[in-house]
């Protein structure tokens, strides 16, 4: 047995009757925390909203760090607790009781959603094996994040995508143990408080520090290091929260106890409007959430818990409301079984991002998450959270042997699950290396690399001739004079567009920002090979500025046009993408035009990938028609002439 020295506390009187249970060793009485079980429906019900009905809520995300926070306190308290209870900390019986607490409810959704996927079949199954790794080995984070797996790419998303956040807590649970055992040592309690805020702020830092502006950033927010301040914010709340004694009338109340009396009921609803107010507005996409937003988010929970665990608190008493605790305590399986079902929905249903299917899809997740996640409190959660695995196992084995039709069900429930695990080894045998999107991004590579090798001029060939007829004063360009760059899309769409404007230069590459392109087409001008018509299809990955256009128009000089493609994608951004495209070129008119891929392809939406973005060869075809349609209309209404064009064209004929 592993015991940790005790810890040195002060009889906690911070708990009222009434809220979410913790627990010490087994058979100690649990301890109920007012108002917890409130905000994990709150938490809950923003990540589901968020995921299920997607631009309703841009900020729903924050469930998560609210979830981390709650844990944070939850898990330190236990250990104070059970230091205090029984003299030692028995770190091996800590563990177990959390895998048990965990594992058998990811067994079930695992065994269930990957059969279902086997059935479907497609882009649901693909990196399946790396998930379901993830999954019971609790390192989804990190795997991830090694297979540059993004969490806010909505094309094709991973079935089991939403099990990295249980990653980062499991992660804790295997550490933060051992870090109390070494900052029992230390006498103050402020220096623990100290260490534990410290270790919050260095989490802190380092996710402003990793995260970069324009990029995707899935690895500041699933890493265990830069998202862990939400959880050590729990924790010091925790070592705060044992420092409350009973009020000594007699010898006075103290400062903290003033601020807790006085200063914190109104403040913990502050918090809690505070936190709707980020579920509302804070956005995944913004610089200011990486950089400061989510700590924000933590400080405001913790601020929430503090304000709702005070003894006779009207927030823990609004928060303990029936209709709260009942959906908070279900909240790990809401939790668990959303976006597994939300993911299969939409691999089911053909045009999920059609108004009315979305809102069916998103409706029909939430009453299939909702009926799945209460069976698994009533018939999985709790049993073993009473009774233990084995206890629970024990116990249904005594039942099905009294009864026929239970040992009826049984043997039925026996057999699906191992039709259902059988199933899933077959779902990962099969499973697909590539999205049908990822196989047209590298089959538009393959051809760019092909025709590479092949020698493709950079440049517009000139011709030997020394006699050239006038040049056309409305002339529509050619491959010749066409720099493209663009993102994965104009990367699936190359095959078609070398095609349809044979000598066109296209640079596209996947996760490609707008942000990038000024720079980009500076190094163009400079080595000598940016052509007369420029091309630009980004925007997919993310919202865009009047200023960054501009820097574009004035890196490609006054003698250049340029054509911006708009952009096809069911992500939150796309309408504010388009918008400030087509600002831009009606305030340049003549020489900036958009190309508009997303009205030309919105009737054809099969023709692109299950993630309804990427095209195959017949939309990349269309992706081409709108290129084309675009040049028309910059030959037309074109500003841009050269200075004498008989000096650009050649000699005068005689």
């Amino acid at each position: 047995m592993i015991a940790l020295p005790l810890l040195t506390v002060q009889p906690a009187v911070v708990v009222q009757p009434t809220a979410a249970p913790v627990s010490g060793r087994s058979g100690s009485a649990p301890v109920r925390y007012a108002g917890l079980d409130g905000l994990r429906a709150f938490a809950v019900a923003v990540v589901l909203v968020y995921h299920l009905f997607p631009g309703v809520l841009p900020g729903g995300f924050i469930g998560v760090d609210v979830f981390f926070v709650i844990s944070g306190f939850l898990i330190t308290s236990l250990l104070v607790r059970e230091r205090r209870g029984s003299g030692r900390i028995d770190l091996r019986r800590f563990w177990i009781r959390r895998a048990r607490r965990l594992l058998p409810a990811i067994a079930v959704l695992v065994i269930v959603c990957s059969s279902v996927a086997l059935v479907l079949g497609g882009d649901v199954l693909v990196g399946l094996p790396r998930q379901i790794l993830g999954a019971f080995t609790f390192s989804a984070n990190w795997l991830s994040i090694a297979a540059d797996s993004s969490y806010f790419a909505q094309g094709a998303p991973e079935l089991f995508r939403n099990l990295w956040s249980l990653a980062v807590e499991e992660q804790f649970y295997l550490v933060w143990p051992l870090i109390l055992l070494a900052l029992a040592f230390l006498r103050p309690w402020w220096a623990r408080f100290a260490i534990v805020l410290a270790s919050a702020a260095a989490s802190a830092i380092w996710m402003a520090v990793l995260y970069v502006p324009g990029e995707d950033p899935t690895r500041v927010y699933f890493g265990s290091d830069t998202h862990s301040f939400g959880l050590a914010l729990g924790a010091a709340l925790a070592l705060l929260a044992v420092r409350m004694r009973p009020l000594d009338l007699d010898a006075g109340e103290s400062a903290l106890q003033a601020f807790v009396r006085r200063a914190l009921p109104s403040l913990g609803a502050l918090a809690v409007l505070g936190l709707v107010v980020c579920a509302y507005a804070m956005d995944a996409d913004a610089a200011f959430t990486y950089r400061g937003g989510l700590v924000v988010v933590s400080l405001l929970s913790a601020v929430a818990i503090w304000a709702a665990i005070v003894p006779r608190s009207s927030l823990g008493r609004t928060l303990d409301l029936g209709p709260l605790r009942f959906i908070g305590a279900r909240s790990y399986g809401l939790y668990l079984w959303h976006w597994p079902v939300f993911v299969l929905a939409c691999a089911f249903v053909p045009d999920e991002n059609e108004p009315v299917a979305a809102l069916l899809v998103g409706a029909g997740s939430l009453a299939v998450t909702a009926a799945a996640a209460f069976l698994s409190y009533r018939y999985l959660e709790q049993p073993i959270r009473t009774h233990g695995l084995l206890g629970a196992l024990r116990r249904a084995r005594v039942r099905m042997r009294a009864s026929q039709p239970l040992r009826i069900a049984g043997i039925t429930g026996a057999t699906i699950a191992g039709l259902l695990t059988a199933a899933t080894v077959a779902a990962m045998i099969v499973a697909p290396v590539a999205t049908g999107a990822q196989r047209l991004i590298e089959q538009g590579a393959a051809s760019l690399n092909g025709s590479a090798q092949g020698g493709t001029p950079t440049a517009p060939p000139s011709s030997s001739s020394p006699l050239r007829i006038p040049p056309d004063p409305h002339p529509i360009a050619t491959g010749p004079d066409i720099s493209a760059f663009g993102d994965s899309v104009m990367l699936a769409s190359a095959p078609a567009l070398q095609e349809t404007y044979p000598g066109i230069a296209v640079d596209a590459v996947v996760s490609r920002q707008m942000s990038k392109a000024p720079e980009m087409i500076a190094g163009a001008v400079a080595a000598g090979g940016l052509r007369d018509v420029v091309v630009l299809g980004l925007g997919t990955n993310g919202s865009i500025s009047r200023d960054t256009l501009e820097g574009v128009l004035d890196a490609i000089g006054p003698r250049r046009q340029l054509v911006l493609v708009n952009v096809q994608a069911p992500r939150s951004w796309t309408d504010g993408v388009n918008g400030t495209l087509d600002a831009f070129a009606t305030a340049h008119p003549g020489r900036v035009v958009v190309a508009d891929w997303k009205r030309t392809i919105s009737g054809h939406l099969d023709l692109l990938a299950d993630d309804q973005i990427h095209p195959g060869h017949r939309g990349g075809l269309l992706y081409a028609q709108a290129l084309g349609d675009a040049l028309h209309t910059l030959a037309e209404h074109s500003t841009v002439r050269p200075a004498n064009p008989w000096d650009q064209a050649g000699p005068r004929p005689q």
